[in-house]
């Protein structure tokens, strides 16, 4: 692998965050002695300076296919990055606590990209299975919750093909729950689950014993009625004829 030293200077001083950062011994590679570093973690780049305020690093570690694991070692709170190859090298580092080896060895295992490729597997998979939870199973699809507009209208109940009449008018009440009570606001509205309220029906009017007996006796007098005045009637336009004839014939002389 090739890499640019400048770009990797500038990188590894720039004000970019650092994942960690911190002081470690580090065994040398001819050398078994330690030697004090300044560690800079920077996504899968792990910078080495010879002091804190250094302007370059003295080397970089890129951790790719590699494995962060506690070691045995003269240096107490010690810990290997490993990797693949029976030619590669295996650096040696020690924190000075417990508590500094527990967070680089955290930070380092978790800087590779393949770790971070373990991680957007593992978030679909959870991701798929939420889906397949809210569709009732794996085997279905996921579908969005329908709108206020839809579920009212598969609230609304499927109505008869022919509705009930009562003297010749269709009866609503009949149709949706005769049993509920007429809304008095003069409009449909809405029930209690927000369906629309058809109209209520129109008031009866109690016909009286007399009007009824008048009624009756005008439909029992409507046949006379009209034959007197089909008389009445044509007798006039008779008259009327006859007047139109005597003009068309002139002045008798």
């Amino acid at each position: 692998m090739k890499l640019n030293e400048r770009s990797l200077a500038f990188y590894a001083t720039c004000d970019s965050p650092a994942d960690n950062a911190g002081f470690l011994y580090k065994r040398g590679e001819r050398h078994t002695a330690y030697h004090r570093r300044w560690f800079v973690l920077k996504g899968n780049m792990l910078f080495y300076f010879e002091e804190r305020e250094s302007r370059e690093p003295v080397g970089v570690i890129v951790l790719e296919g590699c494995n962060v694991e506690l070691c045995d070692s003269a240096e107490g709170f010690a810990f290997a990055i490993r990797f693949g190859g029976t030619k590669s090298r295996t650096y040696v580092l020690a924190a000075e606590s417990q508590a500094a080896m527990e967070s680089w060895v955290k930070s380092l295992s978790r800087a590779s990209f393949d770790y971070l490729r373990l991680v957007v597997r593992e978030l679909e998979k959870q991701l798929q299975e939420m889906r397949c939870g809210l569709a009732g199973g794996c085997g279905g699809s996921w579908k969005p919750k329908p709108s206020g507009l839809e579920q009212s209208r598969e609230r609304l109940p499927a109505l008869p093909a022919t509705l009930p009449k009562e003297n010749g008018c269709a009866v609503w009440n009949n149709v949706l729950g005769a049993d509920r009570p007429p809304d008095t606001s003069g409009c449909g509205g809405h029930d209690e689950e927000e369906n629309p309220r058809p109209p209520p029906p129109p008031p009866r009017r109690r016909v009286s014993n007399g009007e009824a007996a008048s009624a009756g006796a005008a439909v029992a007098e409507s046949p006379s009625a009209f034959c007197r005045l089909h008389e009445q009637y044509s007798r006039e336009v008779a008259r009327l004829r006859q007047d139109w004839q005597q003009r068309q014939r002139g002045p008798r002389p």
